[in-house]
């Protein structure tokens, strides 16, 4: 989906694939058709914008034979699909029972992230419509906190390099975006400036995710502020929400929040205390005994759906996702002209909530796409055809 800003540039607005897990290029495929274009059509658009996962086996495949390429953007055309970014933060195993901590190798330690994130910007290039010449990537923060990444400001000042290569050759400008996540050696905004000033490179910036700027109580406009003072590029945005609990000491929040305990993804929880951030790698480990102090409210990482707030006494983030929209795209000039809807958690929900077949959760990601859609024409912002 394509939004006119008031300056006149293009405001680009995608969902995120990573909902649709696939290893391989034929899984690739059968989400465009299964579930991609069906959300074009309930959307009533000619064209949808898709921010395309593409895990390691699909990219090999499409960076080594140039037919298979050819083939994916006939096939998006066709559909009526169209893709300005890609995520590539996961690299294998998303769909896997458990992903948890292996969301996070490889790592900007370990050579095989730097060729990967070079492969999918090689990808991207081709992927552009003909009419758009700038794509953007999300990628991993560095390394989760545990791990070292002594090797990590040299893979991106070359992958900078290669980025600068790219477009010298093809005339397309394709940008990478470090997406802070609590837990990571980059865990916030703020952490990241450093890192990205001292690497210098314009290809190289942020993407900034809307449920973990809210896991981490981040002010969305002092921290994109800050980010500006610093000359840090906002590649990219994720409109996300976390799960909110205001009164986390109660029994009932409790087992409210346990219902969102599941096994397959990390759900880093956070509580603002005077002393402080403190937090948990999981909200199991939170809920369990004295963990996390709990005379103020939680937040966890778990990416509820933007047009349904969890039932009461629980509640969402939206309205951070909405304070950053409105620094992000409402003010006379974007900081960023790529947005992407990304609740990957759909099939993570609690039993009662998650879509119990493919046009359910065709409708959920349409809902999310249009209250998306309503908040970017309320900033004053125009959609294309």
């Amino acid at each position: 989906m394509r939004f006119r800003h008031p300056d006149g540039s293009t405001v680009h607005l995608a969902y995120c694939t990573n909902v649709h897990p696939a290893e391989t290029l034929d899984g690739v495929l059968a989400q465009l058709r299964d579930h991609c274009e069906p959300v074009r059509r309930r959307l009533g658009r000619d064209r949808l914008g898709i921010g395309l996962w593409l895990a390691k086996d699909a990219a090999h495949a499409l960076v080594s034979d140039p037919s298979a390429l050819r083939g994916l953007r006939t096939e998006l055309d066709t559909r009526g699909l169209e893709v300005v970014t890609l995520n590539g933060f996961p690299y294998e195993g998303f769909g896997a029972e458990e992903v948890k901590y292996r969301v996070y190798r490889p790592d900007w330690d370990d050579p095989e992230r730097l060729d990967h994130t070079t492969a999918l910007a090689r990808l991207l290039a081709g992927l552009l419509p003909d009419d758009v010449t700038e794509g953007s990537i999300s990628t991993l923060p560095l390394a989760w906190r545990t791990r070292g990444a002594e090797s990590a400001h040299t893979a991106l000042r070359t992958l900078g390099q290669r980025l600068d290569a790219l477009r010298d050759l093809t005339g397309r400008s394709i940008r990478v975006g470090l997406e802070p996540e609590p837990g990571c050696l980059v865990e916030t905004t703020g952490d990241a400036i450093a890192p990205l000033t001292a690497i210098g490179h314009d290809r190289i910036g942020i993407c900034v995710d809307t449920c973990h700027l809210a896991t981490s109580f981040e002010d969305p406009h002092t921290a994109l502020d800050a980010l500006t003072r610093a000359g840090v590029p906002v590649v990219k945005s994720q409109l996300s929400a976390a799960l909110h609990a205001e009164h986390p000491h109660l029994p009932e929040v409790r087992e409210a929040l346990a219902a969102f305990d599941e096994p397959r993804f990390l759900h880093q929880t956070r509580t603002a205390t005077a002393a402080g951030l403190r937090g948990t790698d999981d909200l199991g480990e939170a809920l369990r005994g004295e963990a996390l102090p709990d005379a103020s409210p939680w937040r966890a990482h778990f990416h509820v759906p933007l047009h349904a707030a969890p039932a009461a006494p629980l509640t969402s983030t939206l309205a951070v996702l909405k304070a950053a929209l409105t620094r992000l795209v409402g003010g006379p000039r974007p900081l960023t002209h790529h947005l992407e809807v990304e609740t990957y958690t759909w099939q993570a929900l609690p039993p009662e909530l998650r879509p119990r077949a493919r046009a359910q959760l065709v409708d959920g990601i349409a809902a999310e796409l249009t209250l998306a859609r309503d908040l970017l024409t309320d900033l004053g912002l125009k959609e294309l055809p």
